[in-house]
C-alpha cells in the first residue's frame, strides 16, 4: 500500500510538470502568432488549449483519488492540495494564450497600430514568471517561488503604461480605437497570466512552508 502510494505522488508531480509545459508551450505560440500575425499558429495556439484541460482533468482525478484513498497528512497534504490548486491556474494560463490567439486572428488584417514592444516585455516577463513558478515547484525551492510574486510588479507597471499608451492613441485619432481596445485586452490576458503565476508561486510556498502568502 505504501509503494502504491509513493508512486501515485510521483505520478502527480510527473504530471504537473508535463502540464507546466504544456502552458509555457502554449504561450509561446501566442506569442509568436501575435507578434507575426500568424493566423495558422494562433489557430494551432487556441486548438492546443484542449490538451490542457485534459490534463487538468487527469491531474484532479489524480489528485482526489490519492486524497480519498490514501488519507495523506502533513507535508503530504498540503503538496496534494497545492496540486490541486496550482492546476486551476495553469489551466486559466491556458485559456488566456489561447484567448489572447483569438484577438491575434481578429487583429490579423491590418497593420498594428503602434510596436508591441511594452506588450512584447509583458510576454517576456509572464513567461518567466510561470517558467520560474514551475521550477520552484520541481526544485522545492521558496526562495524562488518568492521571487516570482515581486515580478509580478513589473508586470503590473507594464500593463498600466500600455494602457495609458492606447488611450492616448484613441484620443489622437478615433479610427485607432477597435484595434487599440483589442490591443488592450491582449495586455490585459498578459497581466492575468502574471496573477496566475503568482498564485502558483504562493501554492509552492504553501507546499513548503505550511503557511499562505500574498503579493502585496
Amino acid at each position: 500500500m505504501r509503494e502504491k502510494y509513493m508512486q501515485q505522488l510521483r505520478q502527480l508531480n510527473n504530471l504537473l510538470i508535463q502540464m507546466g509545459h504544456l502552458i509555457e508551450e502554449a504561450i509561446e505560440m501566442a506569442i509568436t502568432a501575435l507578434m507575426k500575425q500568424d493566423v495558422e499558429l494562433a489557430k494551432k495556439a487556441i486548438a492546443f488549449d484542449q490538451n490542457i484541460d485534459d490534463m487538468e482533468k487527469e491531474i484532479e482525478n489524480l489528485c482526489l483519488k490519492i486524497l480519498l484513498c490514501q488519507q495523506p497528512v502533513a507535508s503530504d497534504l498540503r503538496f496534494v492540495s497545492a496540486a490541486l490548486k496550482m492546476v486551476t491556474d495553469m489551466e486559466r494560463i491556458g485559456d488566456h494564450a489561447s484567448d489572447i490567439s483569438e484577438i491575434t486572428i481578429l487583429m490579423a488584417d491590418a497593420p498594428y497600430i503602434k510596436k508591441l514592444e511594452h506588450i512584447e516585455r509583458m510576454a517576456v516577463e509572464t513567461t518567466d514568471m510561470v517558467i520560474k513558478s514551475i521550477e520552484a515547484y520541481i526544485e522545492n525551492n521558496a526562495p524562488k517561488a518568492y521571487k516570482v510574486m515581486e515580478q509580478d510588479d513589473i508586470v503590473d507597471d507594464l500593463f498600466m503604461t500600455t494602457k495609458e499608451e492606447l488611450i492616448r492613441l484613441i484620443n489622437e485619432n478615433i479610427n485607432n480605437g477597435e484595434q487599440a481596445t483589442d490591443l488592450l485586452m491582449v495586455a490585459k490576458y498578459f497581466e492575468r497570466i502574471g496573477d496566475h503565476a503568482t498564485n502558483i508561486a504562493e501554492w509552492v510556498i504553501f507546499s513548503i512552508e505550511g503557511k499562505m502568502v500574498t503579493a502585496q
